[in-house]
């Protein structure tokens, strides 16, 4: 199973947008990621994103390119603060690849989970736009496949 992290992309202040929608770099940004996500044959089921407005408007972006068959879809648990044993549990159920949209601290303290089994402990360093792959390896234990940050694509 692949687990694809990506936090927000860049979003405007509070004082500029209550609403928090992305800002027209990280809406470019999130286009050239998506494209590039595409173009790599990437698949999940499903695009998971916390209902926050910045999450949102990035999920959909992701969905437009990625045409997961059971399309973008709001979630409880991916809420900044929320606690990310929530979600390590419900991925120990899957068996098919999914994409989280959320945001920090929340999508660091879950790979550390993850990866770690310390949610305490630094494992990723997200960035908005950024997407990283997690793989399942046997015996239930996740391993950092490949992090991907809007900065590096041309």
């Amino acid at each position: 199973m692949f687990l694809y992290l990506v936090q927000h992309a860049e979003a405007k202040r509070e004082e500029e947008d209550p609403a928090r929608d992305l800002t027209e770099k990280g809406r470019l940004d999130i286009e050239r990621v998506s494209h590039l996500l595409k173009r790599l044959g990437v698949q999940v089921k499903r695009i998971f994103h916390s209902g926050k407005t910045r999450a949102q408007s990035t999920a959909r972006v992701l969905g437009q390119h990625l045409q997961s068959p059971a399309g973008v879809a709001e979630a409880p648990g991916l809420a900044p603060l929320d606690d990310p044993e929530i979600w390590a549990g419900r991925i120990a159920q899957m068996a098919e690849d999914i994409m989280l949209v959320g945001h920090l601290p929340h999508l660091g303290r879950l790979a550390a989970i993850l990866v770690s089994g310390d949610q305490g402990r630094s494992v990723i360093n997200f960035q908005m736009g950024g997407v990283v792959r997690l793989r399942r390896m046997e015996g239930g234990q996740w391993a950092v496949d490949w992090m991907l940050v809007p900065e590096i694509i041309l």
